[in-house]
């Protein structure tokens, strides 16, 4: 980052750090001690669709190695569209596989962003339940390298358990990178795997 940088207000964007996905097995015992709550084995990776055959190839050999491994395993790997028009791939395994649920993000991840298609990644998110069906998700932002909680109110359109999250946030600081901003905590309503 050169002077006239730093002059402009110009910030070098943080580099994208995959590997910190695989803190988060070690981080769902902190939150089920913490919270209560625990794994689903739902996650998934948002992505914003682009148009072309380079980035058709890259979601077929996508979908193709996780339909392989779910095959054996006996799951459903699904790509849906939301209402926005972003692409998600979503995975689902046992609640106690959650170590191969995220290989599985991991993957699907490392493989758009070694075919180019980095930019596109928006986010990827594992769901969590309490015994009172209260849904969470860790979310963890690509162009970031953070991660934030998110947890919409059960029965309540749009609305979001904010206490909740700033407790789960102050329970995974020591095993995540929290994301600071507040907001850039986005919200991901009726987000698959959630």
């Amino acid at each position: 980052m050169g002077l006239l940088d730093i002059l402009l207000g110009r910030t070098k964007p943080v580099a994208p750090d995959l590997d910190r996905l695989f803190a988060l097995p070690s981080a769902a015992v902190t939150l089920e001690a913490a919270a209560g709550f625990r794994p689903t084995g739902s996650g998934a990776v948002c992505f914003a669709t682009v148009e072309g055959a380079a980035f058709d190839q890259t979601h077929r050999e996508v979908q193709a190695l996780l339909d392989a491994d779910a095959e054996r395993d006996g799951r459903p790997v699904q790509l849906t569209r939301d209402d926005y028009g972003y692409s998600w791939l979503v995975s689902r395994r046992a609640p106690d596989q959650l170590p191969d649920l995220v290989n599985d993000l991991h993957a699907v991840n490392s493989a758009m962003e070694v075919n180019g298609f980095g930019p596109q990644l928006l986010c990827s998110l594992v769901g969590f339940e309490d015994d009172r069906d209260q849904r969470l998700a860790l979310v963890y932002l690509y162009k970031r390298g953070t991660f934030y909680p998110f947890a919409p109110l059960p029965g309540a359109a749009e609305r979001r358990d904010n206490p909740l999250e700033l407790r789960v946030q102050a329970a995974l600081a020591g095993d995540l990178r929290i994301e600071e901003d507040l907001n850039r905590w986005f919200p991901v309503w009726g987000a698959p795997g959630l």
